[in-house]
């Protein structure tokens, strides 16, 4: 029996031209466009770091004129795009942009040409525009954000606290706001000021799409370097005691350093099995330590980026949990040890570098970063000691400027709680008025105060020696300056 088709359809087919294997593919600027900006040109072309008085994290930005006067994008018109010929090789066989960066590759130029050429429309859904959030735009809040990290500057002077698309920097004399230093990364998940205090770090980025290391002057409010890192949040970052390096971990299982001054990556280790949540350098800055929700904390060997041990035990079961955090006392330890008995089989005094770790388990312990004997299933021969455990995860460690004391936050179904150890001792002190989940802790300088915050947007201050809160503040800016402003 013969099939039948309705007369519309067999007009449509015959009207219909059949397709062409050169045919142009449409290019998308959401799909296609928007990834390569981000990854390559954002860092360096964004409202708070507009290189070249050029902006491309904007569709409509695109189509402005640099300090050279040249429009970036001409749609239709790929040769009076300035975009374009910045990407392109010049005369020296190397394109100028991205600069001090790797180039884009060859089908990444395409596609920018094609969508110039085919118009360079933004076919950006509707449900994924974004409000514009910059210094002229800040982030307004209808509820306190969750803070996520703190830090006091070394000279006590200033409290950086994360907010949403911003870390907010605090004056300590009464807490009022003082700065608002914005970026592009809607979550800012850790804060590390440089051991000068002349530098902010900050890491963080929005989940799925890119990650990005953030290197600002604080006294000034001006972003000195945006450099993007994979393609999902930042997490954990520390300075190298000199100052010349940034570590950070990553949502790929990597932990990866940059240069704080270009961005450039300058190391990579891979030997995570899930997201790397902490980083700390040990005191001399040619090892890197590392926690993971892996349940393992790591070692790296700085100049040669080479995996060198399991700091925490590797049988299965030994830990309960992910780690989540930790940091490094700030002077060596000297403990009486046991040598080997081919060295004599006497106790000798050691120096050793010392971290503290805790996580999803809710207990502390302090670990030396060094393995000194052979390792054997079932071993945790570097854990010096374990705490008493606190209630829930714990998210953020600090030690106090000598290494005698340190903080830890905790939270658990709503609740939080903040704590004070005595290092050697295990004495606790356990701090009052905590109004929710804990996430983050941090040291004042001079010893006598810590802060700490979490989900419902407060910053607690209390007395490390007595547990008293001494004060507190929610983050819910309003009418406070905009970065930049005096």
């Amino acid at each position: 029996m013969p099939i039948r088709l309705p007369l519309a359809l067999l007009a449509a087919a015959w009207a219909a031209p059949p397709a062409r294997a050169d045919d142009p593919v449409k290019v998308s600027y959401f799909k296609d466009i928007r990834p390569i900006l981000q990854q390559h040109c954002n860092g360096c072309h964004q409202p708070a770091k507009p290189q070249g008085g050029y902006v491309t994290t904007a569709h409509p930005d695109l189509f402005k004129a640099g300090e050279r006067g040249k429009p970036g994008v001409v749609a239709g018109k790929p040769a009076a795009s300035y975009l374009l010929d910045q990407v392109r090789p010049g005369k020296s066989g190397k394109p100028e942009m991205p600069k001090g960066r790797d180039p884009l590759t060859s089908e990444q130029v395409k596609l920018l040409t094609a969508w110039v050429q085919q118009g360079a429309a933004d076919d950006t859904p509707a449900s994924a525009k974004a409000v514009a959030v910059d210094a002229d735009h800040p982030p307004k809040y209808s509820a306190p954000p969750v803070v996520t990290a703190l830090a006091f500057a070394p000279d006590g002077t200033a409290l950086a606290v994360t907010g949403y698309h911003e870390v907010l920097l605090y004056d300590t004399a009464k807490y009022d706001l003082k700065a608002r230093l914005i970026g592009i990364s809607e979550r800012v998940q850790a804060v590390a000021y440089s051991p000068d205090g002349k530098k902010l770090a900050a890491v963080g980025g929005a989940p799925g799409r890119f990650g990005e290391v953030q290197v600002w002057n604080p006294e000034t409010e001006k972003l000195l370097v945006s450099a993007p890192v994979t393609f999902d949040t930042l997490y954990g970052v520390s300075w190298s005691p000199d100052g010349k390096g940034l570590a950070f971990g990553c949502a790929d299982n990597t932990v990866r350093a940059v240069d704080p001054l270009t961005g450039k990556q300058t190391l990579q280790m891979g030997t995570h099995s899930d997201w790397v949540l902490g980083t700390v350098y040990a005191q001399d800055g040619e090892h890197l330590v590392s926690v993971s929700r892996d349940m393992s904390m790591k070692l790296t060997e700085v100049d040669t980026q080479r995996f060198i041990d399991n700091v925490t035990s590797i049988t299965p079961g030994a830990l309960k949990g992910g780690l989540m955090a930790l940091d490094r006392r700030p002077v060596k330890a000297r403990r009486m040890t046991k040598v080997p008995q081919d060295e004599g089989g006497k106790f000798v005094e050691k120096v050793y570098d010392e971290v503290v770790v805790a996580g999803a388990d809710g207990a502390p312990r302090l670990y030396k970063i060094h393995r000194e004997v052979k390792r054997v299933i079932g071993d945790d021969a570097n854990r010096i000691r374990e705490y008493e455990r606190m209630p829930g995860r714990v998210s953020g460690l600090a030690f106090n400027a000598d290494g005698t004391r340190f903080a830890a936050a905790s939270s658990l179904d709503g609740k939080g709680e903040v704590r004070v150890y005595d290092t050697e001792k295990g004495s606790k002190v356990v701090c009052e008025k905590v109004s929710g989940p804990a996430y983050a802790v941090a040291w004042h300088p001079d010893g006598k105060l810590i802060a700490s915050a979490g989900f419902d947007g407060a910053v607690w201050l209390h007395d490390p020696a007595t547990g008293k809160l001494v004060n507190s503040f929610v983050v819910l800016p309003k009418s406070a300056p905009k970065a930049g402003a005096r």
